[in-house]
C-alpha cells in the first residue's frame, strides 16, 4: 500500500499529510456552551485514542465557551462552522487549531474575511463539500462529478484568496459516492484528505459502512486523517476508527483473531475472545492473538498468530506461533495467555 504524496498541514501540532501516520478525529456531541460536559467529553475522547476533536459553534454562546475549552483541551481543537462567518471570525480569536467550514454556506465576502482571518493566524481551513453545499454551477451534475468540481472549485478560491493550509474532505451518506467523489478529487489535487462517511448510522451500521468507505481509500494509499462518524457516544467512534487502521497494517496495536465455533467447541469462545480484546485493546504492540474453539485444528489455523488458546471438551491449550507449549483445564487458558503476553510487553519494553 503506497501513500499518496499529500501536502502537509500542521494542526496544533499534529500533522495531517506529509506521509506522516493517520489521524483520528471524532465530534463532542454535547452543547458546546455546556464547557463541564464538553471538556469531559473531549477528555474521554483523547484517553480512547482520538488526536483532534471537533466542536460545533452554532451560536454566541458557544464562540465564547472556546476560549476556556482551548486552553484546557488534552488535543488541539475544531471548530466546527455553519452559514455564519462572524461565528468563525470569533473561534479563530479563540485560538482553534483549526477551522471546518462549508464553502458553499459563505458568500464569497464572507469567505474573504475568513480566509484573510485565518491566513494572518496560521490556522489552516478544513474545506468540506457534502449534498448540502455542492456549488450552483455544478447542481445539475451528476452527484460524484459535482462534488468533486465543488470542492477544486471551493479550494481554487481560498487559494486565490492567498491561503493554502487546507484539509480537504468530500462527504456523502453513500459510501459508494464518498469513495468516488474522495478518489477523484485525489488525482486532480494534493491536498490533505480527511476521510469519513456522514450520517453513517449507529454502531453496526458505521462500522460497516466506515470499513469499506474509508477502508477502501486507505488501500489505495488515499486519506490523511478520519472520522468514524456514529448516532451515539462520540468516544464509540474511536475503536472502529483504530480497528480500521490496525487491520491494514496502518497502526500498532493488538491484532484479534477468534473461530467462528462449530459444534467441535467445548468453551464459550465469545465470551472469551471479548474480555481478551477488552483487557488488551488498548495495548499498542504488533501481536496477533488467537482464540479458537478447537484444539484439533485451533494452533493449526491460527499458526500465524504470536500467542493463542484452543478450547477442547476435556481441557485446552496455549500456543505460540502454532506450536502447542501448554496443556490445562480450559478455565485457566485465559489467565494463561494474559500472563504470557504481559510477559512480551515487558521484554519489548
Amino acid at each position: 500500500m503506497e501513500r499518496r504524496p499529500a501536502a502537509a498541514v500542521n494542526v496544533g501540532g499534529v500533522v495531517i499529510g506529509g506521509g506522516q501516520p493517520i489521524v483520528i478525529q471524532s465530534m463532542t456531541s454535547s452543547k458546546t456552551d455546556e464547557v463541564g460536559k464538553t471538556l469531559a467529553q473531549v477528555k474521554r475522547l483523547a484517553a480512547a485514542g482520538c488526536q483532534l476533536v471537533r466542536v460545533a459553534v452554532p451560536d454566541r454562546g458557544a464562540a465564547k465557551a472556546l476560549d476556556t475549552l482551548v486552553g484546557a483541551s488534552p488535543v488541539p481543537l475544531i471548530a466546527d462552522i455553519h452559514f455564519d462567518h462572524e461565528l468563525a471570525l470569533a473561534a479563530l480569536e479563540a485560538g482553534v487549531s483549526k477551522l471546518r467550514i462549508n464553502p458553499g454556506t459563505m458568500s464569497l465576502k464572507a469567505l474573504n474575511s475568513v480566509v484573510a482571518r485565518a491566513s494572518r493566524l496560521g490556522v489552516p481551513l478544513r474545506v468540506g463539500v457534502n449534498s448540502g453545499s455542492i456549488h450552483r454551477d455544478y447542481q445539475h451534475l451528476p452527484r460524484v462529478e459535482a462534488l468533486v468540481k465543488s470542492a477544486l472549485y471551493y479550494c481554487q478560491v481560498i487559494a486565490d484568496l492567498g491561503w493554502d493550509e487546507l484539509v480537504v474532505s468530500l462527504k456523502s451518506s453513500s459510501v459508494t459516492e464518498t469513495y468516488l467523489a474522495t478518489e477523484q478529487f485525489a488525482g486532480q489535487s494534493l491536498y490533505p484528505l480527511h476521510l469519513g462517511v456522514t450520517e453513517a448510522g449507529t454502531i453496526g451500521s458505521s462500522t460497516i459502512k466506515s470499513a469499506i468507505g474509508i477502508g477502501g481509500l486507505l488501500l489505495r494509499g488515499i486519506g490523511d486523517t478520519l472520522r468514524v462518524s456514529v448516532t451515539g457516544p462520540p468516544e464509540s467512534e474511536i475503536p472502529i476508527a483504530l480497528g480500521i487502521l490496525r487491520a491494514l497494517g496502518l497502526r500498532r496495536g493488538i491484532d484479534i483473531i477468534s473461530c467462528p465455533t462449530c459444534g467441535r467447541s467445548g468453551y464459550d469462545v465469545a465470551a472469551v475472545a471479548q474480555e481478551v480484546e477488552d483487557r488488551l485493546g488498548s495495548l499498542e504492540l504488533p501481536l496477533k492473538i488467537a482464540v479458537m474453539g478447537c484444539v484439533v485444528n485451533g494452533p493449526g489455523e491460527a499458526k500465524s498468530a504470536d500467542f493463542g488458546i484452543a478450547f477442547g471438551p476435556g481441557g485446552g491449550a496455549l500456543f505460540k506461533k502454532g506450536q502447542v507449549v501448554a496443556k490445562m483445564a480450559n478455565d485457566e487458558l485465559l489467565y494463561a495467555l494474559l500472563q504470557l503476553i504481559d510477559e512480551e510487553a515487558r521484554q519489548r519494553n
